[in-house]
């Protein structure tokens, strides 16, 4: 069963804004039959989001752009929020916290960006536009930089599988749409507007997977919900705690509703014995074959805590 939780805040933005960008294109394509705005240059064919969005659509694109940016941010926000609670993979230096406070700044600069360019539009503000157009793009990437920075720190332990899931996503995001940005910028500096203008399209679909890629992050807090911290799988089945959850087994080891002997995973505690170092080999012990890694070994020789614990 999917479980609603903060995921849902970048899932929300993307599809806006992709909603946002096709029915711009769409109005352009069929409804207007490929007009040439008054905003185009001459002999271009192919109108740039900005021309889309100046005219009869204007309303649309402006509020495609400002429920996109705040729903963005507002995950960017809840991803701090969760990593403070414990809720995900905290951060647990003063320079993880500088780099997640930099990328929702920068984050920030790029919200301010795209809300102001569809404001001021290129056919009646296009030196405004266009400076509003930089501070998005620029303001964007550069938080990506940064929230890959602190992915990479977060994620060392290679027991993060998540984190080095999303720091590669985001990475391929800013090669991509840094090879893009250049290619669009020259192609309007030598006055290709047609290049350009699928360049920017282009551009405006890569970064709606890159809101897209904040549900990898944001996912696992379904998990830690009800005040429940995050904790992280260790080789072996066992669990590593830090002062965060406790281990799924060691509390059905101490007994309760959800104790292994209830579930029948463990019968008596001569049977782990026999299974850990005991002479019964592969006849005993929970696995079957007697073959137990070094973590789990240590784990079932623990002295068993009484039931009413």
């Amino acid at each position: 069963m999917l479980r609603i939780s903060y995921w849902v805040l970048p899932i929300i933005s993307g599809v806006v804004w992709l909603a946002t960008l096709l029915g711009l294109l769409l109005n352009w394509t069929i409804n207007e039959d490929h007009v040439h705005y008054g905003s185009m240059s001459e002999g271009q064919t192919i109108a740039y989001i900005s021309d889309t969005g100046a005219y009869r659509l204007k309303p649309l694109f402006i509020t495609g752009c400002v429920i996109t940016t705040i729903f963005l941010d507002a995950g960017f926000l809840a991803d701090r929020w969760l990593r403070h609670k414990g809720r995900l993979v905290p951060n647990s230096t003063m320079g993880e916290k500088i780099l997640s406070g930099l990328t929702i700044a920068f984050a920030i600069v790029g919200t301010v960006g795209l809300i102001m360019l569809s404001i001021f539009d290129t056919a009646s503000h296009n030196r405004l536009h266009n400076i509003f157009l930089v501070f998005f793009i620029g303001g964007y990437t550069i938080s990506a930089i940064f929230i890959c920075w602190e992915y990479q720190r977060l994620g060392r332990n290679r027991d993060h599988r998540v984190l080095r899931i999303s720091f590669w996503i985001k990475l391929v995001f800013i090669i991509v749409e840094i090879l893009l940005c250049v290619g669009f910028g020259t192609a309007s500096r030598l006055r290709e507007f047609n290049v350009a203008a699928v360049l920017e399209w282009i551009i405006a679909v890569v970064f709606s997977f890159y809101v897209f890629s904040f549900y990898v992050d944001l996912y696992p807090a379904v998990f830690t919900k009800n005040g429940k911290p995050y904790s992280r799988p260790l080789a072996g089945g066992a669990f590593r705690t830090k002062g965060m959850a406790e281990p799924p087994m060691a509390e059905r080891y101490r007994g309760g509703s959800g104790s292994a002997a209830e579930e029948g995973r463990i019968d008596s505690d001569s049977t782990v014995a026999g299974g850990v170092g005991g002479s019964s080999g592969a006849a005993g012990g929970p696995f079957g074959s007697g073959a137990m890694s070094h973590t789990e070994r240590e784990y079932y020789q623990r002295p068993p805590v009484p039931q009413n614990f």
